[in-house]
């Protein structure tokens, strides 16, 4: 499609994205700053990390940071391996199990028709706008109503609901059309082949969306073992990193929290690259209806 001349959204590179190029040039990189700034501060020597006026970026880049992190968790009763696989076993489960719900529900809120469906949206609404402190002793009283304190279910079960996605998924399937399920209905198909064939290959992009700001909110979780787990072999590695960071209030100590940060700051980064595209396509049709 051309106008005036010029080709709408060019599949490859044209001269008229250049001065698109120059005006949001500055904007990514000062959004890319403080990504920039992680990583240099983890490789920074001792005489760098407390150098006055402050540098940015690393002049001679060093490992020792690292290195002196992961001797402290070797010296630590248990090793930093469980840790990880705690995080990784609750982060699997968790992610996978909120998908379902939420895209259940949301498939439930949007096309379905049942008594108490606009209650339904409106509590999950108002719940999108309570931080985490203020449910933190309701969260603890249920918990420890249930009897699960100490257990991985203490870690699993807070974090099944989530208001964000849940609300996210729900507004993409609102754009899916009516009619491609009414057709659904007449060829035969139930709500669970609707919601198998038709809804969830059509919101891909608002579950990969989904999926990182669930994976986001576990992965630096530290109230849950703070507050409901006490058995050291049942804590994530974000609470190990935050200990053994602030357990090291010396010199050496804040070297470790920056390794640590960079650390906990990776898989996130990880994330985000792998599914751009389907956060961004999220992003765009947010909006339409």
């Amino acid at each position: 499609m051309a106008y005036k001349g010029h080709n709408i959204n060019p599949q490859k590179f044209n001269k008229s994205q250049i001065k698109i190029i120059i005006a949001i040039m500055p904007l990514i990189l000062f959004m890319g700053l403080p990504i920039v700034f992680i990583i240099n501060h983890a490789f920074k020597p001792m005489e760098e990390l407390f150098a006055y006026p402050p540098k940015f970026f690393v002049s001679k880049p060093t490992l020792d940071n690292f290195d002196k992190l992961f001797k402290a968790s070797r010296m630590a009763g248990i090793p930093m391996s469980r840790y990880v696989f705690n995080s990784i076993l609750v982060i699997t489960v968790v992610v996978v199990a909120s998908l379902v719900l939420s895209t259940m529900a949301g498939f439930a809120l949007s096309k379905l028709r049942f008594k108490g469906k606009n209650l339904f949206i409106n509590i999950n609404q108002a719940a999108l706008m309570f931080v985490a402190v203020a449910v933190m002793i309701p969260r603890y009283l249920t918990i420890n109503f249930l009897g699960i304190t100490n257990t991985y279910l203490a870690h699993i079960l807070p974090w099944l609901a989530t208001p964000v996605a849940l609300f996210l998924i729900k507004q993409f399937i609102d754009q899916v059309p009516d009619s491609l399920i009414e057709a659904a209905y007449i060829d035969g198909a139930g709500d669970f082949k609707v919601y198998r064939k038709i809804i969830i290959p059509l919101i891909k992009p608002a579950i990969a969306t989904a999926a990182i700001l669930i994976f986001q909110q576990v992965w630096v979780d530290l109230s849950t073992s703070n507050y409901y787990v006490n058995d050291e072999g049942l804590k994530t590695l974000a609470f190990y990193m935050n200990t053994l960071a602030n357990a090291n209030t010396n010199v050496a100590g804040q070297g470790m929290a920056a390794a640590a940060s960079l650390i906990m700051f990776i898989p996130n980064l990880i994330m985000f690259i792998l599914l751009q595209n389907s956060i961004m396509n999220t992003m765009a049709h947010s909006g339409l209806k």
